[in-house]
């Protein structure tokens, strides 16, 4: 589509018409379920970033046979082509509208609006629903055989645990019926990539009742996860930094200083030792700031790159939790970049470089966004201005091009957020480059510049997996499970076919184990084509399929994992395997 199409108003590809569709798309839902369902109490109806959902408190739970009356009834409206009315009332008529039709949701929150408000409300046919807007000016704009209801969760009212628990009704809609088709076909494939189900199947992972939201790694898991962080380790060693360890835990007064205290407090873990507040650090920066603090420095030690793969603790809401996608402890393979003024902009490219390597291996391309100041900020507007502006020219003179995120920064500084797509074309945020003026002045560090006075260091947080447990589950569905050869749990699994080949297969094994390769071997007395299908289930690179004729000749049978065949030396697929792990390549060659 061209870029005139994708900024026409009244495109899909533009993302206030299509979240403005999506919105009647839940003032649609409500009617349908107002009017075969009246006692149901509504709630909020938004749109999302994908599809819109809607609120309700209901005496029964809503069924997939429900689901599929709603669609129906919704497909009806969309016939009846009821103009969208916006009204507003003053806010004592507003209450008592809503009070007369028995909805104290929508009393409560006109109740938390200003007193001389006046409230706006959208009428549809005999349907009228407390709003603010906007929406298209028709149902009849929206195609009813286009819509579907994909999922119905419980959800706190306001998010509060508190509260009522309410049903919140998912769904998505398209102007086009084949773009639904393309979707739900998208949908059901990514379930099949669910990292939760392959963690199970392939033995990565588990998330269990005594702890919600702290993954437990199991032995395939941790070598897959151990490899990653072996190349990470690589990596940055060849960039130029140094790797630290910081505690897990540290007292209060370090977080009043380090600002986390007073904006990010109901997200931490707490305790008390001697008398003392502690917190468990929900990230690693304060700690880097006492490591740099510990000794002097000078302008030639700059920029000082540091490294810390540490395990950091948030407070989740249970609700939120998702697999790996969302935990309440992860590895933040963080690190802190320590430099003068003028080396700012050389050192924003360098991060980016090495992110273009890290995420060429996984054959994962991104975004970037850039996220500027919020209002909770600390530093002066001059402060934010003049980083947002270092950002924008790094990003520019790279070639590459960005979209503004609107005052969504963190509280310390402007950020660039890099957006990963996979294979089915989803988004991950990921890498992150976050500029930081104000930890290096909180914390007073200093370095001694060429004149020989004190100056403060400009600071860059950065993340390039962001979350080692995140990056696994992104790289799981990425690859469906089948991880390129370096980084296979199992990269071989030999085969034996009779009795007889065991002492041969066991030698095979020994001399790839020898040469640091993972192998396994199966010597279960079960026909070859069990063994094989198995290995292929746990989605393996290589079978070697051995028996007489192998162990005589010094030769193996190789099977890769998409079911190709050839017999070679065990010299040559010794080269061959050795070649493929050390170029990290994404596909068996």
């Amino acid at each position: 589509m061209s870029e005139e199409n994708k900024n026409s108003e009244f495109s899909f590809e533009n993302e206030s018409y299509r979240k403005t569709y999506w919105h009647t798309c839940s003032h649609i839902l409500a009617q349908a379920v107002k009017r075969l369902y009246p006692e149901v109490k509504l709630a909020i109806g938004p749109s999302i970033d994908e599809g819109f959902y809607y609120d309700m408190d209901s005496p029964f739970p809503f069924t997939p046979e429900i689901l599929e009356k709603l669609e129906g009834e919704m497909r009806k409206i969309c016939k009846e082509k009821l103009k969208l009315e916006r009204f507003e009332l003053p806010r004592e008529e507003a209450l008592k509208f809503m009070e007369e039709k028995g909805e104290p949701y929508k009393v409560e929150l006109i109740n938390d609006l200003p007193e001389d408000a006046h409230i706006s409300f959208y009428k549809q046919g005999e349907f009228t629903d407390l709003c603010a807007g906007p929406h298209l000016d028709s149902t009849g704009r929206v195609k009813g055989n286009a819509i579907k209801l994909t999922a119905c969760n419980a959800a706190y009212w306001r998010g509060d645990s508190s509260r009522q628990t309410l049903q919140r009704i998912y769904g998505i809609a398209f102007p086009k019926k084949d773009e639904l088709d393309a979707y739900l076909q998208r949908i059901e494939e990514a379930k099949k990539r669910d990292h939760r189900k392959l963690g199970k199947e392939l033995g990565l992972f588990t998330i269990m009742d005594e702890g919600p939201g702290f993954p437990f790694f199991l032995p395939r898991g941790m070598v897959l996860k151990n490899t990653l962080i072996d190349y990470w380790r690589q990596v940055h060693k060849r960039y130029g930094y140094v790797e630290i360890s910081t505690p897990i835990m540290l007292n209060r007064s370090l977080w009043e200083r380090s600002g986390h205290w007073d904006h990010y407090k109901n997200n931490m873990y707490t305790t008390v030792i001697d008398e003392e507040d502690f917190a468990v650090k929900p990230m690693n920066c304060p700690g880097g700031m006492l490591v740099y603090k510990n000794e002097p420095h000078s302008y030639r030690d700059l920029p000082l790159r540091v490294g810390e793969l540490g395990l950091v603790h948030r407070h989740e809401l249970s609700g939120a939790l998702h697999g790996l996608f969302r935990v309440r402890c992860f590895t933040q393979d963080d690190a802190h970049i320590f430099m003068t003024p003028d080396q700012l902009k050389d050192e924003i490219k360098n991060v980016v470089k090495l992110f273009d390597e890290v995420y060429s291996v996984f054959g994962l391309h991104y975004e970037i966004e850039l996220s500027t100041m919020p209002e909770d900020h600390i530093g002066t507007v001059e402060q934010w201005e003049h980083n947002q502006d270092i950002l924008k020219e790094a990003i520019t003179e790279m070639g590459k091009t960005y979209v503004i995120n609107e005052g969504d920064g963190a509280f310390y500084g402007p950020k660039l957020d890099f957006h990963l797509a996979d294979s089915l074309g989803r988004t991950w945020q990921c890498g992150t480059i976050q500029l930081d003026s104000q930890l290096p002045e909180r914390f007073e560090l200093e370095y001694v510049g060429a004149d020989n006075e004190k100056h403060r260091p400009i600071m860059i947080h950065r993340v390039v997996l962001g979350s080692i447990e995140r990056f696994i589950g992104v790289i799981t569905e990425h690859f469906v499970g089948a991880f390129p050869t370096w980084l296979a749990p199992v990269q071989v699994k030999v085969l034996p076919i009779t009795d007889r080949a065991a002492e041969y297969a066991d030698q095979v094994a020994a001399k790839l184990e020898a040469l640091g390769y993972r192998v396994e071997t199966d010597h279960r007395s079960e026909k070859i084509g069990f063994k094989i299908r198995q290995a292929q289930l746990e989605k393996v690179p290589y079978m070697l399929v051995v028996g007489d004729k192998e162990a005589e000749t010094g030769d193996v049978a190789v099977r890769n994992r998409h079911g190709e065949q050839t017999v070679m030396s065990f010299d040559a697929f010794a080269a061959k395997l050795r070649d493929e792990v050390d170029s990290k390549a994404l596909e068996q060659n």
